[in-house]
């Protein structure tokens, strides 16, 4: 019999706030964390607009020889994975260390560290590029460092699946626990690739809202006037463990890891096919694997990026998988806040999912004025909703048609 997988923490680094507290706050409150780009020069962009992750000081967290020798995409980590571990009150001194383990997800990698050193490669020659280049810019490194840092030795792994890279970390370390090849996980996503050459490829294949006069108003899931996501930045981590692990201990459970489904679209580098087939198997494969009816899930948060094409598509899925449970089943697309925390966005989404069912809140989708056409569906517009929330199914769907359904729960001792 397979174990059961529970959330007995998490941590969040997101555009809305560096603590729990103040992004939920933010979040039911509708609130935008898209603003001007700070980062870098922007007036050769076509975009000048991102969800920049505000007032994080990575030497709150790290000594500062240990910052210089990492990407911010590993800082982000550290700091989530601190969080989530202070959160579950898991003291890592009492662990079986080879049964702790790290599954983290990340689209891009060391994107800052790979910018800066070719720049330096460019002005000042290869003798000049860092030593810590490579350990800097590998997509690995964020799962390895924080391996190191809670002298975690059992599975380590790094998933680069795009924008479901952390939920397929996060079904993966289930998959872990639940066949007995560890006892705690941590697991989640970072992301830090608001750099120029990202933003302007994403630009020059059109994904991005060029909406920079109303950088509040860009990201605009399901509405008839979007015109493409908005990128963001930070990091999110769960802590899962089996059941009984946690029972051991006396953790307070926060909820269950209830199915996990993946698929791929077998179609097309950027595009969903226009009847979200691939995301219809993922969620459909989710609640098989759940063992819950369509009608037991009671909120949605969809991957609902603001693209044309992605969120047709999903609410298309959408429709198919759940049928006349469709028409009552609240959706929201927090991504019209948070931006689109790219690999990092599945686990972000989690945790809001997980807030859904410990609050009985479900956030709102801002900037939806009015439906584009083929987006028929229930997508808490505008305003915060009180509801029972038991069951939340969270959808993430990467470039390459590589898709992921995660289907989180209320805990029931």
């Amino acid at each position: 019999m397979m174990n059961k997988v529970v959330v007995t923490g998490y941590g969040v680094l997101s555009p809305l706030g560096n603590e729990m507290d103040t992004m939920w706050e933010h979040l039911i409150a509708g609130c935008s964390g898209v603003g001007p780009i700070t980062r870098f020069d922007v007036t050769d962009q076509q975009v000048k607009i991102a969800a920049e992750l505000k007032d994080f000081v990575p030497t709150d967290y790290l000594p500062r020889k240990e910052v210089r020798r990492m990407d911010p995409c590993s800082h982000y980590a550290m700091a989530a994975a601190m969080k989530a571990a202070e959160h579950a009150k898991l003291d890592v001194n009492r662990l079986d260390r080879d049964r702790f383990g790290v599954s983290f997800g990340t689209g891009q990698g060391g994107m800052v560290s790979l910018t800066e050193q070719l720049e330096i490669f460019n002005a000042k020659g290869p003798r000049r590029v860092s030593p810590f280049c490579v350990p800097m810019m590998i997509a690995n490194m964020p799962a390895g460092h924080v391996g190191i840092h809670f002298g975690a030795r059992g599975p380590n792994i790094t998933l680069t699946t795009a924008c479901a890279a952390s939920a397929h970390a996060i079904g993966e370390a289930s998959r872990i626990l639940q066949r007995g090849d560890a006892d705690v996980m941590i697991s989640g996503g970072t992301e830090a690739g608001l750099v120029p050459i990202s933003l302007a490829g994403f630009s020059a294949m059109k994904a991005l809202s060029t909406r920079n006069d109303e950088p509040e108003k860009a990201s605009r899931p399901f509405d008839k006037d979007r015109d493409g996501f908005v990128i963001g930045e930070g990091a999110a981590m769960v802590i899962l463990e089996t059941l009984d692990h946690a029972r051991e201990r006396g953790a307070k459970i926060y909820g269950e890891l209830l199915g996990y489904g993946l698929s791929s679209d077998g179609y097309h580098i950027t595009a969903p096919p226009e009847d979200g087939d691939g995301g219809v198997r993922s969620m459909r494969e989710a609640l098989r694997d759940a063992g819950i009816a369509p009608s037991a899930v009671d909120c949605i948060n969809a991957h609902g990026t603001s693209t044309p094409t992605g969120d047709v598509a999903e609410s298309r899925a959408i429709e198919t998988v759940f049928g006349d449970h469709a028409w009552r089943l609240p959706i929201t697309a927090t991504k019209s806040m948070t931006g689109h925390l790219l690999g990092a966005a599945g686990a972000l989404e989690s945790v809001i999912s997980l807030l859904s069912i410990e609050t009985g809140i479900i956030p709102p989708t801002i900037n939806l004025d009015m439906p584009g056409e083929d987006c028929r569906l229930d997508y808490v517009p505008k305003v915060a909703r009180e509801s029972e929330v038991n069951v939340v199914l969270t959808n993430s769907f990467g470039f390459g048609g590589q898709n992921a359904s995660l289907i989180w729960g209320r805990f029931t001792p």
